[in-house]
């Protein structure tokens, strides 16, 4: 009885264990030496949305943020300013429903529908087709992305710490519960990153201790166009990101500009 009672606490939470949105105003919303753009745009049922579009005089690549599971945008300043005065890109990042300033509450289909909505704000805002766009994902992001990759195409993808599917990630930690079976929320990027056929640029922690690595290995290993894959060493999933990705990455957007490919 007390299992069974397990699974449906489980069932009936199920968005909350998935979702950790931070809500304005809590966050760094005024953060120093980043120059960005509020940008309000709508998902395709109607919710209110919102995004920081961060410009570039001279963009060598224009880069999409799908960020995880938990916080909101402002959260992630310090990355946008990297990418942006570091590796010489213009970045969009926007945050889902629930999360900081956008309206309603995080669940698979709109967290997606979101991210579409986002897609096209940015390719709007600077001048472009969404086909154009980088996209880049991080944890639950990274799964995101992955949809966006399938449905629109990209110039390029960059995963970090990404999964194969969301219950392969809950199986992984209730291995005694049977989550495959019960899980709503799928989230499944190993369905979809065989439908794109561009560059892709993933890596892992070998230690992540919340996505295992092997799953972000099993992902690659299903991708198809031309890709490389980092092992970050001794890399935990919160841990910043080492100098040898920083170079990976900086080449890799390289040559996006230059040739299109790896």
């Amino acid at each position: 009885m007390a299992y069974f009672l397990i699974l449906l606490l489980m069932m009936f939470l199920e968005e909350t264990l998935v979702f950790f949105p931070t809500r304005f105003p809590e966050g760094n919303w005024q953060p120093e030496r980043l120059d960005f753009e509020d940008i309000e745009f709508r998902a395709s049922d109607g919710t209110k949305l919102h995004g920081w579009y961060v410009p570039h005089d001279q963009p060598r690549a224009h880069v999409l943020f799908c960020h995880g599971n938990a916080g909101n945008l402002s959260d992630r300043a310090y990355l946008l300013g990297t990418l942006r005065d570091g590796l010489d890109v213009a970045v969009f990042i926007f945050d889902y429903r629930g999360y900081g300033r956008s309206d309603g509450r995080p669940n698979e289909e709109g967290v997606i529908q979101d991210a579409h909505a986002a897609c096209e704000a940015f390719a709007q805002r600077a001048g472009i087709q969404p086909s154009e766009i980088v996209l880049m994902g991080r944890s639950l992001g990274g799964a995101v992305a992955v949809e966006l990759a399938a449905v629109h195409g990209a110039r390029g993808l960059i995963l970090d710490s990404t999964f194969t599917s969301l219950p392969d990630v809950a199986a992984h930690h209730y291995p005694w519960l049977p989550v495959r079976w019960l899980m709503r929320t799928r989230l499944n990027a190993l369905s979809h990153v065989a439908d794109y056929h561009g560059p892709l640029l993933q890596s892992h922690g070998d230690a992540d201790e919340i996505i295992p690595y092997q799953l972000g290995r099993r992902l690659y290993d299903a991708a198809v166009g031309p890709k490389q894959f980092i092992t970050i060493a001794n890399g935990h999933h919160n841990d910043p990101q080492s100098a040898d990705y920083y170079t990976a990455l900086d080449k890799f957007l390289g040559q996006l500009a230059s040739s299109g490919g790896l």
